[in-house]
């Protein structure tokens, strides 16, 4: 089955030229030295925020030439279009004034939250045939707000739409009902996984941690905590595992609890500093390789949320590859992403890799958008969507693996939650329920 189309529109390279007033503002800051950021909207899409770079009015930087030949992009806000999303916003464009298909920047001087309005500028878009092209609708200065001693202020930025197509998978179920995987293209769904559920027993140990590799020694220690059952405390959630299965019935990917998940030292959360973690392995040459590394915990406050880090591992015995780092709010979900546009595109050496730089890592192949999940509020049935970029998908196992990696976070928001709130019964283990 073919992939779905997709559309990234990418905004980035910002700067922001402001001339010298001649008097100060009312607070005695003037703008030129204050901190400024940027609110940039797309119909129909989430409000995203942005620090913008000041720079002095003779300062070239960037240079225009330079920045329209390069394909390097320092990106401030990202927005995924889905052919219905770019449907819609075409449709809308036809029907009504054209003027309305914009991406519209408003910029603000001073802090997030209390910065005062300094301008707005649009930036007309048509999204026709960018399914199949690179489109660049805006890429140098532009002038922003009012005339300063007869000159505006200036805002450069770049704004491109580019295709990225991806495969789409939908869990059938909750991921502990160890449902099927479908493949989706518009109203099409073909089964292409199934997934199996499974809770070891307190005394089994991880036997695909174990025949991934002949126990090389481990600065971070990953394997210590399968030691002894007297040394677990009491309270913990461990023994989890997902295998994926093609349709033939063979493994290619599965997720399992490599360190359990305890509340920290009187409280009843996981914490940040004693993360639960999953590995994430792929079939290789007869045996199970690590593949990556999935830690989670909560996030304590106002904020209250689901933290989690997703590391690459080219093998346990090496630093991992950050991929990504990020909260989600447990009160009503959201997406789980990995995207390496924020960074040119791509992922950076681990430490501890010698003189290898930025993207020239062996293992380092991830650039651009790789994937995302859908994980639902705490306590709702969950059915993950998962999208991964074509361009990392080669084999059965690449896709299997993301998949499982979908599954393990939306796991961990169960993993995660407050030990004083019960499970539901597919997820107990005999000692949650004495």
């Amino acid at each position: 089955m073919d992939p779905c189309p997709f559309v990234r529109l990418l905004v980035g390279n910002l700067a922001l030229k402001i001339p010298v007033a001649s008097k100060p503002t009312l607070s005695g800051i003037h703008p030129s030295t204050s901190p400024c950021f940027c609110k940039i909207r797309l119909k129909n899409f989430p409000q995203q925020t942005s620090i913008v770079p000041l720079i002095t009015p003779d300062n070239p930087f960037p240079n225009e030439q330079s920045q329209s030949q390069s394909q390097t992009l320092t990106l401030a806000a990202s927005f995924h279009l889905s052919k219905s999303d770019l449907n819609k916003l075409i449709e809308k464009s036809i029907f009504k004034n054209k003027s309305d298909l914009c991406l519209k920047v408003a910029i603000y001087t001073g802090r997030v939250n209390s910065g005062k309005l300094l301008g707005k500028v649009s930036v007309p878009l048509d999204f026709s045939g960018t399914e199949s092209r690179v489109s660049v609708f805006h890429n140098g200065w532009i002038s922003v707000g009012k005339d300063l001693k007869g000159s505006s202020a200036q805002l450069y930025l770049s704004v491109r739409a580019e295709p990225d197509p991806r495969f789409v998978f939908e869990f059938d179920g909750e991921p502990e009902c160890s449902p099927q995987v479908f493949q989706i293209q518009g109203d099409l769904r073909q089964p292409v996984f199934t997934c199996s559920f499974s809770l070891r027993s307190p005394s089994d140990r991880n036997p695909m941690a174990r025949s991934s590799q002949s126990e090389p020694s481990c600065s971070r220690n990953w394997l210590s905590s399968l030691g002894s059952d007297r040394e677990r405390p009491l309270k913990e959630r461990r023994g989890w595992s997902i295998t994926v299965h093609d349709l033939s019935g063979s493994p290619v990917a599965t997720a399992s609890i490599l360190t359990p998940f305890v509340p920290s030292p009187g409280s009843d959360r996981v914490s940040r500093s004693n993360p639960g973690a999953w590995l994430i392995l792929r079939p290789s040459d007869g045996t199970w390789k690590p593949w990556g590394r999935l830690e989670a915990w909560r996030e304590r406050g106002s904020s209250d949320g689901l933290g989690y880090r997703f590391e690459l591992l080219p093998d346990l015995s090496s630093a991992g590859i950050l991929l990504a780092e990020s909260t989600l709010p447990t009160g009503k979900g959201g997406k789980f992403v990995i995207d390496m546009a924020g960074n040119n595109g791509q992922c950076s050496s681990p430490q501890g890799s010698g003189d290898f730089g930025i993207g020239l890592w062996p293992y380092c192949l991830y650039r651009g958008f790789v994937m995302s999940a859908t994980l639902e509020k705490e306590g709702k049935c969950s059915r993950p969507v998962v999208e991964v970029g074509v361009k990392h998908v080669s084999c059965t196992e690449d896709a299997a693996a993301f998949v499982a990696l979908a599954a393990a976070i939306d796991l961990s928001m169960d993993a995660c939650k407050l030990f004083s709130q019960k499970l539901r019964k597919e997820l107990c283990q005999k000692v949650e329920l004495s």
